[in-house]
């Protein structure tokens, strides 16, 4: 389904009955890599996934920014008038679950973060660098995006005030000391890292999460 939103197109697809649940993917993916995980939960929430901006089938924009990116989640929360929704967010969607929250205080009822960070840095060396190569050969804005932002402070994550669960794989090309960052000023916020498990292979394209997102939920 297609919503404008201020000047922006976004595309979104919805699945299952119950509690709302909001679901954002990662640099360079679509909504699909859900698919399974949607299917798993269909009978527990109504899940809401979007193609961010320049993403899937929704519009591409001149430029892209996490900041903007978050108030396009915001803004489909608000047209959709979900009431606190839980919000699972992956990579870049982890980050624009948190600025999201950051800006617009309780605007989620709980979020789940998995491999999501807080600064360029907060990736690992080896990813940085080959992500850093990739832009200069191919100037792709999206792979832009990610050396130059976020820049989310300690200071802001302590404003986020709704019940968090701080995920990342045992093999994650995000620094355990990050997921760790965010999960320490996050108040309350509980973590877990998943053994055996890399960046990806624990929610792209899988159900793995079900209980966890069951229990953390409940």
């Amino acid at each position: 389904m297609y919503v404008q939103l201020e000047s922006q197109i976004i595309y979104y697809d919805k699945v299952g009955e119950g509690r709302p649940m909001v679901l954002l993917h990662g640099n360079g993916e679509d909504h699909e890599i859900f698919k399974e995980l949607m299917e798993s939960l269909e009978n527990d929430f109504t899940m809401y996934a979007m193609d961010t901006r320049g993403h899937g089938a929704s519009a591409t924009p001149s430029e892209y920014h996490y900041e903007q990116m978050a108030e396009d989640v915001y803004e489909l929360i608000k047209f959709l008038e979900l009431d606190h929704p839980v919000v699972l967010g992956f990579s870049d969607g982890a980050i624009l679950a948190m600025l999201m929250e950051i800006h617009h205080p309780n605007t989620a009822g709980s979020l789940i973060l998995c491999g999501g960070n807080t600064n360029p840095k907060g990736m690992e060396g080896y990813a940085y660098r080959e992500i850093k190569k990739r832009f200069k050969k191919m100037g792709n804005p999206l792979d832009g995006l990610m050396i130059t932002e976020p820049n989310i402070t300690k200071e802001q994550l302590r404003s986020i005030g709704v019940k968090t669960l701080v995920l990342a794989g045992e093999d994650d090309m995000i620094r355990r000391k990050e997921t760790k960052l965010i999960a320490s000023e996050i108040p309350g916020a509980s973590m877990e890292i998943l053994p055996g498990e890399n960046h990806f292979s624990y929610l792209m394209n899988s159900d793995k999460l079900k209980d966890r997102i069951l229990a953390f939920t409940r």
